[in-house]
């Protein structure tokens, strides 16, 4: 009994330094994590008396106040104040400052044929030996439901500012180009038309634009041009903020999002980087996007880096960079760096990390640490994990709406800092239940390892289908299979502690920044993907995560499992306090309010008046007025789909007014011109419908521009036309076929005040950020002929 009691005291003595090596290697990495994520934030705001040849976020604050006092959709008076102040400020610097009043025309992602009177605001500043031009864009338009102060007058702001501090010093050897767009929120009409007929753009040049998707959060380089090289060069040498992922490039690129920077791509003649600020995305679109919301921090960076790359790219020969190159460049931010390296290298590393992963399978094989089956074994249930993480991620944001159904409307809570961190708790709490469990009955080994085979795989998938993003698990899964090997071959514990470390640094410098830029990119309603990463860094982390739980021999010996489960127990319990934390910090009010989408539609054809809500499900204010899933019988702009209606009074609207203005044959092809005028103030868009019986569209101009190609050759044709202008919009077909010819005209406008049966929203409801929020469309239809 004594000799018992010996071997148990001596267990547990030796069981001490180990629990000690381990939390001192779970404080370093967490220390490094933070350290990670701090790296990536905004630098405070420089105060108004900054160095002239310094930006100033204070100063640029000035801008922002005055673009986004209220909303200025095009074709407002509003719209056409802030372009008269943005020529003011323009000129007033010294640039040859002109106003490009055109029609713009772009075919979206959806098969709409978007039409828009724009009107660019232009500025020239010419370099001393040009070797070409450097184009500073952001958008000077806002959405119908905000004033648009990140979205985008904190662009605009920036690039002013910018440009303020270019011409306090040395003139730059290319010339810049100043573009500010209009039209970016209803169809990039802007940059279309200024890419299409502004003799500025007819030589291309290098882009820099800037757009927001939030009120704050560290600026984030994430879309480039094809052969980005480069320019991710230039871009790491020049801002003194870098944050860019080559991995959120090659997301973009797979999605159907554009901005005015995917227009200027789409011309063919120009390169260039495109940059946004994305957290806050609550108040995106919505009236919340105001100065006073604006993170000063996030400006200052903005305007940090886009006056830095404007030098550095007005300093450089532009010849190269103005046309793609021939490789595109990885790379990624550690620590206020960013790591780049040549896009060859994707295959090579990869290789590099099957290879070591490989390796290490057979040499703990033969040391008898794990056999091929175990590490087989180990693999097939890495699988575990990396499902149930990203499902209990999505629980979680479930169960918060069930118990704060609000929350259903938005992509992120107003306040989302809290929560986020009660999911990568409630991810590790999954990932480190599941070795707790399997850590005695696979072996910690088999485990590390089956994590080191998925993070190799996974690396030659993506070098294969995104070769921007392997890196992510390729040096995670480098590092921990050469760490793996030394400890192996050492089989010495401190090597193995000071190996686990290293390697687990490896991963949490690659991989905690991109949790960090996910949460805000994708939201907590779709938490799935930042809590995948999690779940990479973590299995990447199970050897310095090893030494947390006791020695399974004296685990087995004591015949206890509370302290293997303590560990995952207090991951659990952190998630659980800080989701409660979380709902007491963030609630509604009249600043953080319930997003809500109600929409009126009045067809004068059957005189029948409907409220329309898009919301996945009605919220307490929408479902007073609506109640029954319904598909609309005719289409209208930005209601598409099953919507959720009610019967509403008709008002006094009246619709379109529709002028033939002359209707005859030539060649054979009927040619029909119509003049369609506005009947009520503030119609911000018409929509065209017309249809032949028995015919076809074969050729079409609006507002003396021609209808895309893709539009004409059916029996349909379908424009949506931004800002018309006052006088009303003049429109000609070209009709094969002696059939009837109807032209239904949609109007659009916002702003519910005055209906019929509508209540003003209560307090801490407000409209959503949504072309469908505060919508009213009267349609009428008229025989042509």
């Amino acid at each position: 009994m004594p000799a018992a009691r010996s071997r148990t005291a001596g267990r547990r003595s030796a069981g001490r330094p180990r629990r000690s090596a381990g939390l001192v290697l779970t404080a370093l990495l967490l220390g490094l994590t933070g350290w990670s994520v701090a790296a990536l934030q905004p630098p405070g705001p420089a105060p108004a008396d900054a160095p002239a040849t310094e930006f100033s976020a204070t100063r640029a604050l000035a801008h922002v106040q005055e673009i986004a006092s209220g909303v200025h959709v095009p074709g407002s008076a509003a719209s056409e104040g802030v372009v008269d102040g943005l020529v003011e400020t323009l000129t007033g610097l010294g640039l040859d400052t002109r106003v490009q009043n055109a029609v713009g025309a772009v075919r979206t992602a959806s098969g709409e044929t978007r039409m828009a009177s724009v009107r660019n605001v232009v500025g020239y500043l010419p370099g001393t030996r040009s070797t070409g031009r450097l184009f500073l864009t952001a958008h000077h338009d806002s959405v119908a439901t905000g004033p648009g102060a990140a979205d985008d007058a904190a662009g605009v702001a920036a690039v002013l500012e910018a440009v303020r501090a270019l011409t306090t010093g040395p003139r730059l050897r290319n010339d810049v180009v100043v573009v500010f767009t209009d039209a970016e929120e209803a169809c990039t009409c802007g940059a279309e038309a200024f890419a299409a007929a502004h003799p500025l753009a007819s030589a291309g040049g290098v882009v820099l634009n800037l757009e927001a998707r939030g009120t704050g959060g560290p600026p984030i380089m994430f879309e480039t041009s094809p052969g980005n090289a480069g320019l991710a060069d230039a871009y790491a040498a020049a801002a003194p903020h870098p944050v860019a992922s080559s991995f959120a490039v090659e997301v973009y690129r797979a999605l159907p999002n554009s901005t005015d920077f995917s227009m200027l791509m789409a011309d063919g003649d120009f390169t260039g980087l495109n940059v946004a600020f994305i957290d806050g995305v609550a108040a995106y679109h919505t009236p919340q996007d105001v100065p006073e919301r604006l993170d000063r921090g996030t400006l200052q960076a903005l305007g940090d880096n886009a006056l830095a790359i404007a030098r550095e790219l007005g300093s450089r020969d532009l010849t190269a960079l103005a046309s793609p190159g021939a490789d595109d460049a990885t790379y990624f931010p550690v620590l206020g760096e960013l790591v780049r390296y040549p896009g060859t290298l994707v295959w090579p590393l990869a290789g590099a990390a099957l290879v070591a992963v490989g390796l290490l399978v057979l040499v703990v094989h033969r040391r008898g640490s794990s056999s091929l089956r175990r590490t087989m074994a180990g693999t097939l249930l890495t699988t575990v994990p990396l499902v149930l993480a990203p499902l209990a991620a999505e629980g979680l944001w479930a169960l918060l709406a069930m118990v704060r159904p609000g929350y259903e409307q938005l992509v992120d809570p107003w306040r989302p800092g809290w929560f986020r961190v009660a999911t990568v708790a409630l991810v590790a709490g999954v990932v480190l239940s599941w070795y707790a469990v399997l850590r005695r009955r696979v072996g910690a080994d088999p485990l590390a390892a089956g994590a080191l085979v998925w993070l190799a795989v996974l690396t030659a998938v993506l070098a294969a289908v995104a070769p921007g993003g392997a890196y992510l698990t390729a040096w995670p899964a480098l590092a921990g299979a050469l760490a793996g090997l030394l400890a192996a071959v050492t089989s010495s514990p401190a090597v193995r502690i000071v190996t686990a470390l290293l390697s687990g640094a490896v991963a949490v410098v690659v991989l905690a920044p991109t949790v960090a830029l996910l949460f805000p990119a994708l939201g907590l309603s779709a938490a799935a993907a930042p809590s995948a990463v999690v779940t990479l860094l973590l299995l990447a982390l199970l050897p310095a995560l090893d030494p947390l739980f006791p020695d399974p021999e004296r685990a087995a010996v004591r015949g206890s499992w509370l302290p293997v489960a303590a560990v995952p127990a207090t991951a659990l319990v952190v998630a659980v306090a800080c989701t409660v934390v979380g709902l007491q910090v963030d609630r509604f009010d009249a600043d953080h309010p319930v997003p809500s989408r109600l929409a009126y539609v009045l067809d004068q054809d059957t005189g029948l008046a409907t409220w329309v809500s898009t919301e996945s499900t009605p919220g307490v204010y929408t479902a007073e007025y609506v109640g029954s899933r319904f598909e609309l019988p005719v289409e209208y702009p930005h209601l598409g789909g099953e919507v959720w209606s009610g019967r509403a009074a008709p008002a006094d609207l009246p619709a379109a007014g529709v002028e033939t203005v002359s209707d005859t044959v030539v060649g054979g092809r009927r040619e029909v011109t119509v003049r369609i005028s506005p009947q009520r103030p503030a119609v911000r868009m018409m929509t065209l419908d017309l249809r032949v019986e028995g015919g076809r569209v074969a050729t079409g101009r609006v507002a003396g521009r021609a209808v895309p190609e893709a539009e004409l050759g059916r029996d349909r044709a379908w424009i949506v036309f931004h800002a018309p202008p006052e006088g009303g919009l003049r429109a000609t077909f070209g009709i094969d076929g002696d059939g009837a010819v109807d032209l239904r005209v949609i109007e659009a406008s916002n702003g519910l005040e005055g209906l019929p049966g509508r209540e003003p929203r209560p307090d801490g409801v407000d409209a959503a950020g949504s072309h469908s929020a505060d919508l009213v469309l009267v349609a009428a239809t008229t025989a042509l002929g």
